[in-house]
Protein backbone atom coordinates (compact mmCIF):
# COMPACT_ATOMS: atom_id res chain seq x y z
CA UNK A 1 0.00 0.00 0.00
CA UNK A 2 0.78 3.04 -1.28
CA UNK A 3 0.94 6.31 1.20
CA UNK A 4 -0.14 9.58 -0.15
CA UNK A 5 1.26 13.28 1.53
CA UNK A 6 -1.24 15.16 3.05
CA UNK A 7 -1.47 18.18 1.11
CA UNK A 8 -0.85 21.44 3.20
CA UNK A 9 -2.32 24.23 2.26
CA UNK A 10 -0.53 28.06 3.22
CA UNK A 11 -2.16 31.07 3.88
CA UNK A 12 -1.78 33.49 0.05
CA UNK A 13 -2.02 37.12 1.09
CA UNK A 14 -4.19 39.01 -1.44
CA UNK A 15 -3.78 42.60 -0.64
CA UNK A 16 -6.97 43.88 1.46
CA UNK A 17 -7.31 39.94 2.28
CA UNK A 18 -5.58 36.34 2.66
CA UNK A 19 -6.74 33.29 1.46
CA UNK A 20 -6.72 30.38 4.09
CA UNK A 21 -7.72 27.09 4.43
CA UNK A 22 -11.36 26.42 5.61
CA UNK A 23 -12.17 25.96 9.24
CA UNK A 24 -15.30 24.28 10.41
CA UNK A 25 -16.08 27.47 12.21
CA UNK A 26 -16.62 28.82 8.80
CA UNK A 27 -20.03 27.10 8.63
CA UNK A 28 -22.21 29.66 9.41
CA UNK A 29 -21.26 32.87 6.74
CA UNK A 30 -20.64 30.28 4.26
CA UNK A 31 -24.33 28.87 4.93
CA UNK A 32 -25.90 32.21 4.85
CA UNK A 33 -23.65 33.37 1.60
CA UNK A 34 -23.89 29.63 -0.47
CA UNK A 35 -27.70 29.48 0.32
CA UNK A 36 -28.26 32.94 -1.42
CA UNK A 37 -29.56 31.96 -4.75
CA UNK A 38 -27.81 35.09 -6.43
CA UNK A 39 -24.56 32.89 -5.55
CA UNK A 40 -26.04 29.50 -5.85
CA UNK A 41 -27.07 30.32 -9.28
CA UNK A 42 -23.72 31.01 -11.11
CA UNK A 43 -22.40 27.72 -9.66
CA UNK A 44 -22.51 24.14 -11.21
CA UNK A 45 -22.54 22.73 -7.23
CA UNK A 46 -24.50 24.34 -5.40
CA UNK A 47 -27.91 23.10 -4.72
CA UNK A 48 -30.68 25.86 -3.90
CA UNK A 49 -31.70 25.95 -0.95
CA UNK A 50 -29.37 24.42 0.43
CA UNK A 51 -30.24 21.09 1.65
CA UNK A 52 -29.43 20.38 5.90
CA UNK A 53 -25.67 19.57 6.25
CA UNK A 54 -24.28 20.52 3.01
CA UNK A 55 -22.08 23.06 4.45
CA UNK A 56 -20.76 20.85 6.91
CA UNK A 57 -20.09 17.99 3.90
CA UNK A 58 -18.40 20.60 2.07
CA UNK A 59 -16.34 21.60 4.60
CA UNK A 60 -15.41 18.13 5.32
CA UNK A 61 -14.42 17.55 1.93
CA UNK A 62 -12.22 20.13 1.77
CA UNK A 63 -10.35 19.36 5.27
CA UNK A 64 -10.12 16.11 4.02
CA UNK A 65 -6.40 14.73 3.44
CA UNK A 66 -7.23 13.06 0.39
CA UNK A 67 -9.11 15.44 -1.97
CA UNK A 68 -8.36 16.63 -5.05
CA UNK A 69 -9.20 20.46 -4.65
CA UNK A 70 -7.91 23.31 -2.57
CA UNK A 71 -10.83 25.34 -0.95
CA UNK A 72 -9.28 29.01 0.29
CA UNK A 73 -12.06 31.45 1.96
CA UNK A 74 -10.98 34.47 0.87
CA UNK A 75 -10.80 35.99 4.32
CA UNK A 76 -10.98 40.10 5.96
CA UNK A 77 -11.09 40.19 9.11
CA UNK A 78 -7.29 41.54 9.78
CA UNK A 79 -8.90 44.62 7.30
CA UNK A 80 -12.08 45.32 8.93
CA UNK A 81 -13.73 43.20 6.43
CA UNK A 82 -15.88 40.33 6.46
CA UNK A 83 -14.09 37.17 7.95
CA UNK A 84 -15.77 34.73 4.72
CA UNK A 85 -16.13 37.34 1.37
CA UNK A 86 -15.86 34.38 -0.65
CA UNK A 87 -14.56 31.00 -1.20
CA UNK A 88 -11.83 29.83 -4.63
CA UNK A 89 -10.27 26.50 -5.46
CA UNK A 90 -8.34 24.29 -7.63
CA UNK A 91 -9.24 20.86 -8.98
CA UNK A 92 -6.14 19.09 -9.58
CA UNK A 93 -6.78 17.88 -13.03
CA UNK A 94 -3.91 15.56 -15.00
CA UNK A 95 -0.79 16.36 -16.37
CA UNK A 96 0.04 19.86 -14.34
CA UNK A 97 -3.26 20.86 -15.09
CA UNK A 98 -5.80 22.85 -12.55
CA UNK A 99 -9.31 24.33 -12.87
CA UNK A 100 -10.04 27.49 -10.99
CA UNK A 101 -13.58 27.93 -9.90
CA UNK A 102 -14.85 30.96 -7.48
CA UNK A 103 -17.76 32.75 -5.72
CA UNK A 104 -17.93 35.86 -3.74
CA UNK A 105 -20.82 36.85 -1.46
CA UNK A 106 -23.05 39.67 -3.21
CA UNK A 107 -22.77 42.14 -0.36
CA UNK A 108 -18.98 41.98 -1.57
CA UNK A 109 -19.78 41.87 -5.87
CA UNK A 110 -18.60 44.50 -8.22
CA UNK A 111 -15.53 45.54 -5.56
CA UNK A 112 -12.21 43.78 -7.13
CA UNK A 113 -12.61 40.72 -4.47
CA UNK A 114 -12.20 38.36 -6.58
CA UNK A 115 -10.15 39.71 -9.18
CA UNK A 116 -7.53 39.60 -6.24
CA UNK A 117 -8.47 36.40 -4.94
CA UNK A 118 -7.97 35.18 -8.96
CA UNK A 119 -4.46 37.22 -9.26
CA UNK A 120 -3.12 36.41 -5.52
CA UNK A 121 -3.87 32.38 -6.66
CA UNK A 122 -2.40 32.58 -10.10
CA UNK A 123 0.67 34.38 -8.16
CA UNK A 124 1.36 31.74 -5.74
CA UNK A 125 0.76 28.66 -8.04
CA UNK A 126 -0.09 26.41 -5.10
CA UNK A 127 -0.52 23.06 -7.06
CA UNK A 128 2.66 24.09 -9.39
CA UNK A 129 0.16 23.91 -12.45
CA UNK A 130 1.64 24.86 -15.85
CA UNK A 131 -2.21 25.84 -17.08
CA UNK A 132 -5.17 26.56 -15.15
CA UNK A 133 -8.72 26.46 -17.01
CA UNK A 134 -12.32 27.98 -15.42
CA UNK A 135 -15.43 28.00 -16.69
CA UNK A 136 -18.14 30.80 -16.51
CA UNK A 137 -21.83 30.51 -17.45
CA UNK A 138 -22.53 32.60 -20.18
CA UNK A 139 -25.03 34.96 -18.17
CA UNK A 140 -22.39 35.73 -15.74
CA UNK A 141 -20.45 38.47 -17.71
CA UNK A 142 -18.49 39.62 -14.55
CA UNK A 143 -16.93 36.76 -13.94
CA UNK A 144 -15.68 36.08 -16.96
CA UNK A 145 -14.38 39.86 -16.85
CA UNK A 146 -12.50 38.91 -13.73
CA UNK A 147 -11.06 36.04 -15.85
CA UNK A 148 -9.75 37.82 -18.73
CA UNK A 149 -8.45 40.71 -16.67
CA UNK A 150 -6.55 37.96 -14.96
CA UNK A 151 -5.07 36.95 -17.94
CA UNK A 152 -7.14 33.84 -19.33
CA UNK A 153 -7.50 33.47 -22.78
CA UNK A 154 -10.99 32.71 -24.08
CA UNK A 155 -10.94 29.07 -25.48
CA UNK A 156 -14.60 28.37 -26.49
CA UNK A 157 -18.28 27.36 -25.90
CA UNK A 158 -19.62 24.42 -23.75
CA UNK A 159 -22.28 23.70 -21.20
CA UNK A 160 -22.53 22.58 -17.66
CA UNK A 161 -25.37 20.94 -15.52
CA UNK A 162 -26.27 23.62 -13.21
CA UNK A 163 -27.81 21.79 -9.83
CA UNK A 164 -29.38 25.11 -8.65
CA UNK A 165 -30.93 25.49 -11.64
CA UNK A 166 -31.33 21.90 -12.76
CA UNK A 167 -30.54 22.74 -15.67
CA UNK A 168 -28.16 22.40 -18.43
CA UNK A 169 -26.49 26.19 -18.91
CA UNK A 170 -24.26 27.70 -21.82
CA UNK A 171 -20.60 28.07 -20.54
CA UNK A 172 -17.46 30.24 -22.09
CA UNK A 173 -14.30 28.21 -21.13
CA UNK A 174 -10.93 30.02 -20.20
CA UNK A 175 -6.99 28.73 -20.27
CA UNK A 176 -4.30 30.73 -18.36
CA UNK A 177 -0.41 29.19 -19.29
CA UNK A 178 1.79 29.62 -16.36
CA UNK A 179 4.90 28.16 -17.43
Amino acid sequence: MKLEPIVNQGVIEAGRFCLRPLRKSDAGLLQMYAGDERVARFTRSIPHPLPPGAIDAFIARALDPERTEDVWVMDGSDHDLSEVLGVIALERMERAQSEIGYWVAPAFWNTGIASDAVRALLDANPQDSRTIFAEVFQDNPGSARVLTNAGFAYIGDAEAYSVSRNATVPTWTYLKKLA
